[in-house]
C-alpha cells in the first residue's frame, strides 16, 4: 500500500487536501490464531468496543448488522481537553481475510475526516501479523494544533494498548469488554 488513505470510496468522494493530512498513526501486533479467525472478528464492528474500551466510550451501532461493508458506530473519544468527543466510523471496504478499511468522521461538527485501514498478514506457525494505521485531515488550524500537541503521541499509546488487547482476546478468549449493540445496551 503506498499511502493509508488511498482505498475507502466514501472518503474519497469529497477532493483531499493532501497538504492537511496529518502523518498516519501505525500500530502493530502479532497475533497467535490464524488470519481467517482475526478477520472474522475485526470485520464484526461490534466486537472494537471490546479491545478499544480504554478510550473509546459509549458505543452505538449505525446499523443493526454489525458486520462487513457498510457497518459502522458512534462513539467517545476520551482524550484529554477535548470538548466534542464523539467520533464514527464506517467499513468502506472488507476484503476477506486481509484488509479492512473504516472511514469516518469526529470533533467539532465531525468536521475532521478519518480513515483507518487494518491489514493481517499471516505470519509464521499459524500466526497473524495485524498493522492498523489511521489518518486524519484536520479541517481547522486549532485541529491540526491540537494534533500537535499531543493528540499523535496519545492515540499511538491507546492503540499500542488495544493491540494488546485484541491479541489477548483471541488468543486466550481473556479481558473481554461490553460487545456493543444498536441500542448501547
Amino acid at each position: 500500500m503506498t499511502h493509508p488513505a488511498e482505498g475507502g470510496e466514501a472518503y474519497l468522494r469529497a477532493p483531499l487536501d493532501w497538504h492537511s493530512l496529518v502523518d498516519p498513526v501505525t500500530v502493530s501486533t502479532v497475533i497467535s490464531a490464524p488470519r481467517e479467525r482475526v478477520f472474522d472478528y475485526l470485520q464484526d464492528i461490534a466486537n472494537h468496543s471490546e479491545f478499544t474500551d480504554h478510550y473509546l466510550v459509549d458505543w452505538h451501532l449505525t446499523r443493526i448488522d454489525s458486520v462487513g461493508r457498510g457497518a459502522g458506530a458512534r462513539f467517545r473519544v476520551k482524550i484529554p481537553g477535548n470538548r466534542f468527543s464523539w467520533a464514527d466510523v464506517t467499513f468502506v471496504e472488507v476484503e476477506r481475510p486481509h484488509r479492512i478499511v473504516e472511514v469516518g468522521r469526529a470533533g467539532k461538527n465531525n468536521r475532521i475526516r478519518t480513515i483507518g485501514v487494518y491489514e493481517l498478514v499471516p505470519g509464521a506457525s499459524g500466526t497473524t501479523k495485524l498493522r492498523f494505521t489511521i489518518q486524519t485531515e484536520p479541517y481547522t488550524l486549532s485541529d491540526r494544533l491540537m494534533e500537535a500537541l499531543g493528540a499523535r503521541g496519545w492515540t499511538k499509546r491507546k492503540g499500542k494498548r488495544a493491540m494488546h488487547r485484541l491479541r489477548t482476546i483471541i488468543e486466550r478468549d481473556e479481558g473481554r469488554g461490553r460487545r456493543v449493540t444498536v441500542a448501547a445496551g
